[in-house]
């Protein structure tokens, strides 16, 4: 191989290496441009104090991340108030629990509110009432309050097509629910047991949230649902109103200024602020996409028409 060949070889790498840095450094600013740009869009700086916005919509089910994105508030700062924007008809039993837990933690430390869209029912109202105060529209369904846990039994299709089903289990309960045979009284039994016990616990919140005692919302909590002015006669929220109005509560009653800058948030909006606001946002859009939409069907369900929402 001749020197000139070397030195060309050698030209070529060099340009390759020089093309992988200017892409790297464009790739870089580019990132932070989009980072700045949705910084000023929404007119927070990192680190400024806001008020957080956490916006739950459509069916709830249990996220890890977003209930630890939630507990994350409780400590930040920055964060002088929260507003819990509901627009749900419920979901798992579970998914609201965790909600409402974590909203109640933050709450313990800053001032919390809930502002209810068209519709704030079952868990979504669960979570609702982890807040001090409620806003909810006049046309708003909410309340909805109790639990339901559905099966299925297709015994006599199999029976038609000529197909046996047959269960081995440990014990007479271990198969009950089951698609394959009729349910059983035992079975019946136990599972209203359950089902009532995750209903007290539903009104425990409730009378808490609302300082109502549990008898009085076992008569409101027979799975109705109300309009915002029907809940706001019956003490299940506090105000007709909207953002607008809980701003100036906020502003009247906890010193939060209107003018802070709200902020959403989700999981990763808080993810890409412990990590210096470094790429987070750029896969926010992904994330509530292909992650946050996906449904996860589990256990009891504190959901308002169901069938309808499915």
């Amino acid at each position: 191989m001749t020197l000139e060949t070397d030195l060309l070889l050698d030209r070529r790498r060099l340009k390759r290496r020089l093309v992988f840095w200017r892409t790297l450094t464009v790739l870089t600013v580019g990132v932070a441009l989009l980072i700045s740009l949705r910084g000023g869009a929404s007119g927070l700086p990192v680190g400024g104090a806001h008020v957080a916005r956490l916006s739950i919509a459509g069916l709830i089910t249990e996220d890890r991340k977003l209930t630890e994105a939630v507990d994350k508030l409780a400590s930040d700062a920055s964060v002088k108030a929260l507003i819990v924007a509901i627009d749900s008809p419920g979901g798992t039993v579970s998914g609201g629990e965790s909600l409402h837990n974590a909203i109640a933690r933050v709450a313990a430390k800053k001032p919390v509110v809930a502002v209810m869209g068209g519709v704030a029912a079952s868990a979504g109202y669960m979570i609702a009432v982890s807040t001090e105060r409620i806003f909810a529209r006049e046309s708003t369904l909410t309340g909805s309050i109790g639990v339901l846990l559905e099966t299925g039994e297709v015994s006599g299709l199999l029976e038609k097509v000529g197909i046996t089903a047959e269960s081995i289990v440990s014990g007479p309960l271990k198969d009950q629910p089951s698609l394959t045979h009729k349910l059983s009284d035992p079975g019946r039994a136990v599972l209203h047991a359950l089902v009532q016990d995750m209903y007290d616990q539903f009104v425990g919140m409730v009378a808490a949230g609302r300082h109502m005692q549990p008898d009085e919302v076992r008569k409101l909590g027979d799975g109705r649902a109300y309009t915002g002015r029907q809940a706001l006669a019956l003490k299940l929220v506090d105000q007709i109103g909207e953002e607008r109005d809980a701003r100036e509560w906020l502003a009247a009653m906890k010193d939060v200024s209107v003018t802070l800058p709200i902020d959403d948030v989700t999981a990763t909006t808080l993810l890409s602020r412990t990590l210096s606001s470094t790429l987070g946002p750029l896969f926010e859009g992904v994330w509530k996409t292909v992650v946050s939409q996906s449904v996860r069907l589990d256990g009891a369900w504190a959901v308002w028409q169901r069938t309808n929402d499915l």
